[in-house]
């Protein structure tokens, strides 16, 4: 049985895998982990969710307001053994439809140069790369991309 479940960053199944995901991260960051971390506060999100299996949480995905037709996702996981199912494509189109019902247009996001996977997936989805914003600006492991909702 598969459920998607909205929520916030508050869950305790979101945070559970929120920590597996920080640990996940800290070996692909290497030395540039606490720079990322900071941007990953995960106690201020208020749209996430959590993808179930058999009532068991598996993996999560977050978006918070970049500007307001723009919303920035984070926090995409899924756990290990459960990767290579399309798990993260379908929370990432909930995200994206969740995103489009709040009346937001476009989505950015940041990844990891070595995050090959997550790369693959958002192109996937349809998301482009793009020059980094933020504070991403200068940061050569960051990858950024962008997509319009349609």
């Amino acid at each position: 049985m598969i459920t998607i479940k909205r929520t916030t960053s508050g869950s305790e199944d979101f945070e559970k895998l929120v920590v597996q995901l920080d640990k996940y991260l800290a070996i692909l960051d290497g030395d540039d982990h606490a720079f990322y971390a900071q941007f990953n506060k995960s106690s201020l999100l208020k749209n996430a969710m959590v993808y179930y299996e058999n009532n068991q949480p598996i993996a999560i995905g977050a978006y918070k307001e970049y500007d307001n037709d723009t919303v920035e996702m984070k926090r995409m996981f899924t756990l290990p053994e459960h990767r290579g199912k399309g798990i993260g494509f379908k929370i990432l189109g909930e995200l994206e439809k969740w995103a489009k019902e709040e009346g937001y247009t476009r989505a950015v996001l940041e990844t990891g140069y070595l995050q090959k996977d997550a790369i693959h997936l958002y192109q996937k989805a349809g998301y482009e790369i793009t020059e980094n914003y933020g504070q991403y600006i200068g940061v050569e492991n960051s990858v950024c991309m962008k997509k319009i909702l349609k």
